[in-house]
């Protein structure tokens, strides 16, 4: 078992470096169980509990399913395991939700109850600007204001002004980025416009735009089909970028971009949500 301190020490590494994970929490016990109140645990996105401890088998399958769970709606959840009596006296079986709290069976000989709380640590959605044009550099500023963990790319020659961003890339080269939700915005506005798309379209992400007109994203294409780019991607691009708001100005412009991006980013969240509670 790490010892506590070492779970914290953990959980400030991984909100430092972005990285998605559950910490789960036991918060009451009754009778014998192996964990006690205040016993943490540490549960990585690929559902391996990486620190800490909340009892052996009895609670871990019911709490790494919540984690699962968690990681994809983004809430948190309360587990409660308990023997089949127990449930059976408060009128619920095991894998019901009820008032909030998930029920699940404690098979061990302990019959025990544990009460663990599933909190989902995401990070900070992440949005990536191709280009350093005005909207660029208004969107960048205007995105860190909503909570976003922004990477500005272009080269430094075109960069006119000091970015108001996490991470300032000299050039189009990505290379490795936060594991997070993505968004992804070309803003050259005529300066390595052509580089920069190819760049965008060989980034995963939930949403792609450009900003620029259709007629220049659609002579844009074609050059990049030439090249061999896959049609499918770049034909899941955004064209021009933004929610029609009748934006002139390049604060506007950005304004009408996050608001688009605001739009699709809530909308996978309920859906996620309305998934879930199906289940």
């Amino acid at each position: 078992m790490i010892a506590h301190v070492e779970v914290l020490d953990l959980i400030a590494q991984m909100k430092a470096a972005e990285r998605a994970f559950v910490l789960a929490t036991v918060v009451r016990t009754v009778s014998v169980t192996a964990a006690k109140a205040g016993a943490k645990a540490i549960i990585a996105a690929d559902g391996t509990i990486v620190a800490g401890w909340i009892g052996g088998g009895c609670a871990k399958g019911a709490v790494l399913k919540a984690a699962r769970e968690a990681l994809a709606d983004g809430e948190p959840r309360m587990v409660s395991v308990q023997p089949e009596n127990l449930l059976a006296e408060l009128g619920v079986s095991a894998g019901e939700s009820r008032d909030g709290i998930r029920f699940a069976s404690n098979m061990c000989p302990s019959k025990g109850t544990m009460d663990i709380f599933v909190e989902p640590v995401l990070p900070h959605p992440s949005l990536v600007i191709l280009g350093a044009s005005p909207v660029a550099l208004s969107l960048a500023a205007q995105a860190r204001v909503l909570g976003y963990h922004v990477t500005l790319a272009a080269p430094a020659t075109d960069r006119t002004a000091q970015p108001d961003a996490d991470a300032v890339i000299d050039g189009y080269h990505l290379g490795e980025l936060n594991d997070a939700k993505r968004f992804v915005v070309v803003s050259t506005q005529g300066k390595g416009d052509e580089a920069a798309l190819r760049a965008a379209v060989a980034t995963k992400a939930d949403y792609h735009a450009f900003v620029g007109s259709r007629r220049k994203m659609a002579s844009l294409r074609a050059k990049l089909l030439a090249e061999g780019a896959n049609a499918a991607a770049i034909d899941d691009f955004k064209a021009p970028a933004g929610l029609d708001l009748g934006a002139i100005t390049p604060e506007e412009i950005a304004m009408s971009i996050l608001a688009e991006i605001t739009r699709e980013r809530r909308r996978g969240q309920r859906a996620a949500n309305q998934t879930a509670s199906r289940e």
